[in-house]
């Protein structure tokens, strides 16, 4: 059986919970203070038996940095999820390439991951997100503008839209 590291990192936001495979890879995270409840997130041949790390280093760096202002920290960390399809993973990398600060529609973001018209699709993607954070799904909103849903609650949300929210001179 494989073993997941497991860290809670306590944010602003709430505590985020993250499991990473043996390569460091994260393969689940979201706002919860249980990591097991990150498991049946994950696809079946990505689970394994959670072991509790204080740190994941480079994941804590990372997390860290992001909380400090250096919104970009996350894009190096390398997520793991399985698929269920090409369309799927391609739309997660379109997500990872959405900037901090630039919220997209869902039909900005089918647009930009090649299917104007799978606004479905797109949202799927999003709800079948495991890499909360790592993988901004909290970047889309509905085409009206306003927050949609989040599988972490809409005040998590709302706490990192604000956080990127690009800092104006007064």
């Amino acid at each position: 059986m494989t073993i997941l590291d497991s860290t809670v990192i306590d944010t602003p936001a709430g505590p985020l919970s993250v499991l990473a495979g043996p390569d460091g890879a994260v393969r689940a995270a979201g706002f919860t203070a249980d990591p097991a409840t990150l498991l049946p997130l994950t696809h079946p041949s990505m689970r394994g038996d959670l072991r509790h790390r204080a740190d994941l280093g480079p994941v804590d760096r990372a997390v860290a940095d992001y909380l400090a202002g250096d919104l970009t920290a996350l894009d190096g960390v390398p997520v793991q999820q399985h698929t269920g399809g090409v369309f799927m993973a391609h739309a997660w990398q379109v997500l990872r390439e959405v900037k901090p600060g630039e919220p997209v529609t869902y039909t900005g973001f089918a647009a930009r991951a090649g299917r104007p018209a799978a606004v479905r699709a797109a949202a799927a993607a999003c709800a079948r997100n495991a890499v909360a954070l790592f993988v901004p799904c909290h970047r889309v909103l509905r085409t009206d503008g306003t927050l949609g849903g989040y599988r972490w609650g809409l005040p998590v949300k709302r706490w990192l839209l604000a956080h990127e929210r690009p800092m104006t001179a007064t």
